[in-house]
Parts: C-alpha cells; sequence; structure tokens
C-alpha cells in the first residue's frame, strides 16, 4: 500500500549516501549500504567487510582514490583501482585510470579503461582443497625400488 516501501526493492542494506554535485569531499570514506557519487571525492572509499554494499559513481561524478565494494557502477571517472569481489558495471561515460578488479563484469560500449582487467574470483580459490603432502607413516605411497 502507499508509504510502505518493499524490503525486496532494497538494494543494499544499510541506508543510501550521496556526494552531491556541488561537493567536493576530501579523505577516506568507509561505509555500508549505498553510496551514490555525483560530485568529487579525493580519497580512497571502503564498503564494510562482509556487507553487501554497492558504489555508484555517476556521469558527473569523479573519484580520485581507489574503491573497494562488493557492487560498483561507474559512468564517471575514477582515478584508482578498482576492487570489486562480485560485479563491476562500467556504463557508457565510464573513464577508469587504473586496475579493475572483478569477479564478474559488465562493460557498455564506451566505457573506457586505462589499465588491466585483473579477474579474481575468491569463492573459488577458498573452494580448491588443499593438497595434501605425503605423511611418513603412511606406507602405502612408499615403494621400494631395487628391493627383490
Amino acid at each position: 500500500m502507499f508509504g510502505k516501501k518493499d524490503k525486496s526493492m532494497a538494494y543494499a542494506a544499510g541506508g543510501t549516501t550521496l556526494i552531491s554535485g556541488a561537493t567536493e569531499l576530501v579523505g577516506d570514506i568507509h561505509f555500508k549500504g549505498s553510496l551514490e557519487i555525483e560530485g568529487r571525492v579525493r580519497g580512497n572509499i571502503f564498503a564494510e567487510e562482509g556487507s553487501e554494499a554497492r558504489v555508484r559513481v555517476m556521469e558527473n561524478g569523479m573519484v580520485e582514490g581507489d574503491i573497494n565494494a562488493p557492487t560498483i557502477v561507474i559512468n564517471g571517472s575514477v582515478r584508482g583501482d578498482v576492487h570489486s569481489s562480485k560485479h563491476v558495471e562500467l556504463a557508457a561515460k565510464a573513464i577508469v585510470e587504473g586496475d579493475v578488479h572483478y569477479c564478474m563484469i559488465e562493460m557498455v560500449k564506451g566505457a573506457q579503461v586505462n589499465g588491466s582487467l585483473v579477474f579474481s574470483d575468491a569463492t573459488q580459490r577458498k573452494a580448491l582443497p588443499k593438497p595434501e603432502a605425503p605423511s611418513a607413516s603412511d606406507d602405502s605411497n612408499v615403494s621400494a625400488i631395487g628391493n627383490t
């Protein structure tokens, strides 16, 4: 009904922080929830560990620093490395001057990356079993050579 928010529509729990077009923020940002940047940020951006946070750099937005968040959407400028543990979307007017570390990437025609695209899937690396070193007491791996 009216005035009632649908919880399924919420993208990132924890609220939304907006840095408006007329704002310049100098310093690092640590957040959870959604961070939308229409202005300028001079510093690194860190999402709270284990959160479902999202960063959106809007068309006129600019970040001079690294971005570390699970979900990152860029349609403005980023001068620094981008680290995403889930999803990166580079829209048509995105300009990234740095490396993009991603698990899943979506890149629209017109987006620019002046750096490397680096695939990193942390979930698969954690799921792989570590090889076990053979123990000295394990006789099944011992073979006798030259004993007849």
